[in-house]
């Protein structure tokens, strides 16, 4: 019997997110969307908060079945920002917990890292999307990626069930033949799911 699947795609301000999972969700027609807004709050009182949201949300991927399931961001990205200092407190406890739990989902799990190897592309895609990045610079990127990079070293040494994929995600010149490359395989999943994208904020 095939397994249902989970694709997480996260990576730091900048990297494409939006695009290359709008690209998939083309792709893959009988999978849902979920984009995960976040918590504006970043004081101490989050904390419980984001344990709520996010415990809720493994329960939701535990209970769900005949569903193929695709993320813009999760908790990875709560990890990080704590781990940068973003936050006011330590979210590792609660990340170490909610990862061990998405380990064990009877899901074929896909950690999806997006980053830039010219890190410089970082300026132009800022500047362009200033709106939505304004609180962010190059250097913020930059950092973030970094630590994404070594959360996914660490996911792949902790874990049994997720696949780490890092996509290097600069220029667009082959940005759909490098998707199909690594992740052409899951194209054609034939599950009829309703098609759903939902917006999910804190």
């Amino acid at each position: 019997m095939e397994k249902d699947t989970i694709i997480i795609v996260e990576g730091p301000q900048g990297a494409g997110k939006t695009t290359f999972t709008n690209y998939l969700r083309e792709k893959m027609s009988a999978t849902d969307l979920y984009r995960l807004q976040g918590i504006k709050d970043k004081t101490k009182s989050a904390l419980e908060k984001s344990q709520k949201r996010y415990r809720n949300l493994l329960e939701y991927m535990k209970n769900s079945a005949n569903i193929n399931m695709l993320f813009d961001r999760t908790f990875f990205s709560e990890e990080i920002y704590s781990r940068l200092g973003y936050k006011e407190y330590s979210f590792t406890d609660t990340y170490n917990e909610l990862l061990q739990k998405l380990d064990s989902l009877e899901y074929d799990i896909y950690l999806i890292i997006l980053y830039l190897e010219d890190t410089e592309e970082y300026g132009t895609r800022l500047q362009r999307e200033k709106h939505q990045y304004q609180k962010f610079e190059v250097q913020n990127s930059i950092n973030q990626q970094n630590e994404y990079l070594k959360l996914a070293d660490e996911t792949e040494s902790h874990t049994n069930n997720i696949k780490v994929i890092r996509f290097n995600n600069t220029g667009n010149q082959n940005f759909e033949e490098e998707i199909t490359k690594q992740l052409g395989h899951l194209f054609i999943w034939t599950i009829h799911c309703t098609k759903n994208v939902l917006m999910i904020s804190g």
